[in-house]
Formats: C-alpha cells, sequence, structure tokens
C-alpha cells in the first residue's frame, strides 16, 4: 500500500475552510497512488485556543458531519485517511483523531497523554485503550503528538500487531529533537513502519516546525518535509517487513528479535507510579 502524510498549515477555528484543504489534498494524494492519507493534529479545527469555552463551538461528535463529509470523498476515491480534530464526546472534550474509509468511521483514538500547551490545557485525557485497526489490509494504530514520548504507547499497538503507527502532531518549537531523532527510533524500536504528520504556519505566536517523515521499520526515513513548507509525502508500506520481527543479517551469528528477546518479568517498574 502506498501511503502519504500531508504536511499543511491550518486556519484556526475554521474548520469548513480547513475541510476543504483536507479534501483537496486527498484527491491530490489519491491521484498519485495513495490509498492511505494521514493529516495533522487538530487538522480540522487549529490548536492554540485560550480556553475550554472558545473550543466547544469547534469540537464534533464521531462520527458528525466533518467525519461524513470526509467519508464521502473516501468513498469515492476508495481511499482511507486519518484526520486530527477535536472530539465532543458527552461533557467530554478531546483531543482525538479518527480513521476513515470508504465505509465511514472505521475508529477514533482519543489523546492519552496531554502536555500544557495550546487546546490540550482544556481536553480530557483519552479514555480509551491503544487499538489497531484494519486499513485496507495494512494494521495501523493511531498516537497523538506527545504520545510519541512515551515508548509504551507504540509498543502496545505493535504487540498488538500494527504494522503501521500514524502520529498526527503539532510540533512547536522544542520538538526538533522528537522530529529528528524520536520517531526513527519508534520505527526502529517496534519493527513498524512509522509516519509521524506535523503542521507548518503559526497560530497566536507559536510558530509549527514541519518536519513530517515516515520510517521504515529498520527507523530509515522513505520520506522526509522541510521545517516551514507545506508537503505531501509519500511512501510504500510492505506489510510482510513489519510483520517479520526476527531479522537474520548473518545466518547463525547475528539475529535480532526485539519481541521474541523482551523480557517482560523485568519490567514491573514500568508499571508503577
Amino acid at each position: 500500500m502506498r501511503i502519504a502524510a500531508v504536511q499543511m498549515d491550518v486556519c484556526l477555528g475554521d474548520p469548513q475552510e480547513n475541510l476543504r484543504v483536507i479534501q483537496q489534498r486527498l484527491e491530490e494524494a489519491a491521484e498519485a497512488g495513495a490509498k492511505l492519507t494521514i493529516f495533522p493534529e487538530c487538522a480540522l479545527t487549529g490548536y492554540c485556543f485560550d480556553s475550554r469555552e472558545e473550543v466547544l463551538p469547534f469540537a464534533e461528535s464521531v462520527p458528525g458531519p466533518s467525519c461524513e463529509r470526509l467519508a464521502e470523498t473516501c468513498k469515492r476515491l476508495d481511499v482511507f485517511a486519518v484526520m486530527g480534530m477535536l472530539e465532543a464526546a458527552g461533557d467530554k472534550l478531546f483531543n482525538a483523531c479518527v480513521l476513515v474509509g470508504p465505509e465511514g468511521v472505521v475508529a477514533n483514538y482519543r489523546k492519552i497523554h496531554l502536555p500544557f500547551l495550546g487546546i490540550d490545557r482544556f481536553t480530557d485525557p483519552g479514555d480509551q485503550p491503544f487499538a489497531v485497526h484494519d486499513a485496507g489490509g495494512v494494521r495501523i494504530g493511531m498516537n497523538i503528538c506527545y504520545d510519541s514520548s512515551f515508548p509504551e504507547s507504540a509498543r502496545v499497538m505493535a504487540l498488538q500487531g500494527a504494522d503501521l503507527i500514524a502520529l498526527p502532531t503539532n510540533f512547536p518549537p522544542g520538538g526538533e529533537c522528537t522530529a529528528e531523532h524520536v520517531i526513527n527510533t519508534r520505527a526502529m524500536e517496534n519493527n513498524v513502519y512509522y509516519a509521524c504528520v506535523n503542521r507548518v504556519g503559526t497560530e497566536r505566536g507559536f510558530s509549527f516546525i514541519g518536519m513530517s517523515k515516515i520510517c521504515d521499520p529498520s527507523g530509515r526515513a522513505l520520506d522526509e518535509a522541510p521545517h516551514t513548507d507545506e508537503a505531501i509525502l509519500y511512501a510504500d508500506i510492505d506489510v510482510e517487513r513489519a510483520r517479520t520481527k526476527r531479522i537474520v543479517r548473518v545466518p547463525d551469528k547475528h539475529i535480532i528479535d526485539r519481541f521474541a528477546d523482551r523480557r517482560p518479568e523485568m519490567y514491573g517498574r514500568v508499571c508503577k507510579e
């Protein structure tokens, strides 16, 4: 499967315009052969809101109006998309992303790890466990931005059989090291494809750093975007490569299997407060 990652600017508080651009970029990616296209964190709404009250008019249910419009485009193009948005669920407000395909919403993910930044100051922590979903034969897991700083997030989904982890993000200045190094590491240590999809542009004094990247299971970058410009990245996913955890570098002399070689009985401290 060919996948695409859309590094784009976003208009704060203008979901109609953002959705128009998302649909347009989805068309472009589909024309280039992408069957799955990933968009940034909060691509539908923008990120730098100053209060919960300010953002509530832009939060939607899942499924909801924007998901339905995106699903119509996915059905027409026979593709899948991951889109960052703000989800309203009862009296809860989540920084979320949604996986949408030709048949509608496949799944959503609610950001579990929340930094003190932007809308995350006012959203509720994600309340759903990490999960893996099928998207046209590729098993995909979803994280959002700060989740990438917690290696357990990707490892849980890798253990569930993820071929690809999608990371919609809004990295501001200070996130350069994560963009340059952590993304490659998450791919390598889990032997999965990993797509970090950041945004560009400025909102209320925060300039986002771009640097989107798609890595293969060895941690090698397959495609990268610049700091400041909008771009669409592409990569071809070989699911068998992600599913083959036993890597024979030199027969009988050098074999790596980061799953078989795990020692969970020694990791108890990780789960203690």
